[in-house]
């Protein structure tokens, strides 16, 4: 689907889509993060092939009303791994895991446990927009798999101390948003205009990329990857082009980044407020 303020080009094509999966994994990439929610991409996936893939998904909200969640639940991974042409996931997460607060949050996780006990997940997960989530979370159920947002402007995991703690709990750490949707690889003069209220924000990124000579991808891919306690970075692209770009980008150190350019106000950091 068209997805990211940045995207240019709409939803990807076909064959684009199967030549940025060969580089990918000729460039050593070997994970691939999707979702049931993301428009028909597990359908196009399955069709380009996955083979030597490792692919994670994330399972919808479970139906208000839904009598046999186990059941539901298990229907759905069994299309889901019929629309990737694929016997077992990586990763299996909770696109909404406050459902596991609910009355019937251990019977969703049973379904997940027993997924895995039958061999189609190797492991579990959530999938969380703010790290206080897991405040309640990982005191009641133990996950494989937490999928958070980070960025160099978003210092919530490190501030809260999970970066650490997920860490040594062994918990994969997977985080997405690196770019801010592409927000923060945009020059002032294309960039929203409803972001102009943070115009403080901006003016210590642009000063900051001046002084280092950082591209805007150099600065979020590296700074992301400068994290031992991260497994994964999820990176989003539309064309081959952008794909070359961010692993060129990767390449390199990173400077010194300034404490000041960091912020906590969720109307810019959580794009699901954008335009709230």
């Amino acid at each position: 689907m068209d997805y990211g303020i940045a995207n240019q080009q709409g939803q990807v094509s076909s064959n684009e889509a199967e030549a940025i999966l060969q580089y990918a994994q000729k460039s050593g990439i070997d994970t691939l993060d999707t979702a049931i929610l993301y428009g028909d991409s597990e359908q196009r996936l399955g069709e380009i092939g996955l083979r030597n893939w490792q692919v994670i998904t994330k399972l919808p909200a479970v139906p208000e009303g839904c009598n046999d969640i186990s059941k539901w639940v298990q229907n759905t991974v069994k299309e889901s791994l019929k629309r990737l042409k694929m016997i077992k996931l990586y990763g299996l997460l909770l696109h909404y895991p406050q459902q596991l607060l609910g009355c019937s949050g251990d019977k969703l996780y049973q379904v997940l446990q027993k997924l895995k006990c039958d061999g189609l997940v190797k492991n579990i997960g959530i999938s969380i927009y703010d790290p206080s989530e897991l405040d309640e979370l990982c005191g009641l159920y133990r996950f494989d798999i937490v999928q958070a947002p980070f960025n160099i402007l978003d210092r919530r995991l490190i501030n809260s101390s999970w970066l650490s703690r997920l860490s040594e709990q062994g918990i994969e750490l997977h985080v997405r948003s690196i770019f801010l949707q592409g927000l923060l690889l945009m020059s002032s003069e294309i960039r929203p205009v409803q972001f102009n209220r943070w115009k403080t924000v901006w003016s210590e990124w642009d000063k900051w990329l001046d002084k280092t000579g950082l591209t805007p991808s150099e600065a979020c891919i590296r700074y992301a990857l400068s994290f031992s306690e991260i497994t994964k970075v999820i990176i989003g692209v539309d064309s081959l082009r952008q794909l070359n770009e961010v692993l060129h980008s990767a390449q390199g150190k990173l400077p010194v980044v300034p404490p000041e350019l960091v912020c906590s106000d969720t109307d810019l950091i959580n794009p699901s407020r954008w335009g709230k």
